[in-house]
């Protein structure tokens, strides 16, 4: 003990200063926009290439789930080029203004309650911030960050996470969200007592924005209720997607959404 406080008082100058300057950084960060995206940007670069090569290891020992997963969806493809019904997260027809970019998930939480997955894509591959992200079954989320050669989600399991999302059957819409109670529960709220719902409906994406194109499959109703004092009903949609599996997704990006953007600022500032 007698040691710490010599090496303490040995090294005070120098502690004093490390203070100062870890404070006036982070102070630096947090006022100004630029040097916090600057700094969020290098350390998803570096954080990237940790989980890339955590992620090479774990795939191996995972590869046969992930076959099955592909092999699946495979079918599932065949089956709408052969004209069939099935359920596919693109089974709506899909605005031709949006492309798909295939990326790998390398690293994915689920236990917490602010939730992100990082994959082995980024701007050089076109990723932008606001682009959706879907697996094989369905929404995954939506990119919150970029760097060069990474992307970060922020997950559908994530309690700032909101997707516009409606009925498939009725068009009734309402906005997603996750009580972080369970990985594969999240909630559809602001849906009005007359709207009809009933147990397995399904739901699907919106298409009121241009990060999620109408369709996209969600999940569907595991449960409901209306107290009698409320407006609305308390939904718990059953994830399509399993969140704790999800290696394999598509970025979606639509080819108008600058311009898109653009129009929605310039109409909002003229108000």
């Amino acid at each position: 003990m007698q040691q710490i406080i010599f090496f303490f008082l040995r090294n005070k100058n120098f502690l004093l200063f490390l203070l100062l300057f870890v404070i006036s950084f982070t102070l630096t960060i947090n006022s100004h926009s630029y040097h916090k995206n600057k700094f969020v940007t290098s350390a998803n670069f570096l954080s990237g290439g940790v989980y890339s090569m955590k992620s090479s290891v774990t795939n191996y020992f995972d590869l046969e789930e992930q076959n099955k997963i592909l092999t699946e969806e495979n079918e599932r493809l065949r089956a709408i080029l052969a004209n069939r019904e099935v359920e596919t997260p693109l089974e709506s027809p899909i605005d031709t203004n949006y492309n798909f970019i295939s990326a790998k998930v390398i690293n994915n939480n689920y236990a917490r309650t602010k939730n992100y997955l990082t994959l082995n894509k980024g701007i050089r591959d076109s990723l932008k911030v606001d682009m959706g992200v879907i697996s094989s079954q369905g929404v995954v989320g939506i990119i919150n960050a970029v760097s060069n050669k990474y992307a970060s989600v922020q997950s559908v399991l994530n309690t700032n996470s909101q997707v516009v999302a409606k009925f498939k059957k009725s068009d009734q819409f309402g906005t997603l969200k996750w009580d972080a109670e369970k990985a594969n529960i999240v909630q559809l709220i602001e849906i009005p007592r007359l709207a009809d719902v009933a147990v397995g409906d399904t739901i699907v994406t919106d298409g009121k924005s241009t990060i999620f194109p109408e369709g996209i499959l969600i999940g569907t109703v595991a449960d409901f209720e209306r107290k009698p004092d409320q407006d609305y009903y308390d939904i718990n949609v059953q994830l399509f997607s399993d969140m704790t599996r999800v290696k394999h997704v598509y970025v979606i990006s639509h080819r108008d959404a600058v311009e898109i953007k653009q129009l929605e600022k310039e109409v909002e500032d003229a108000e």
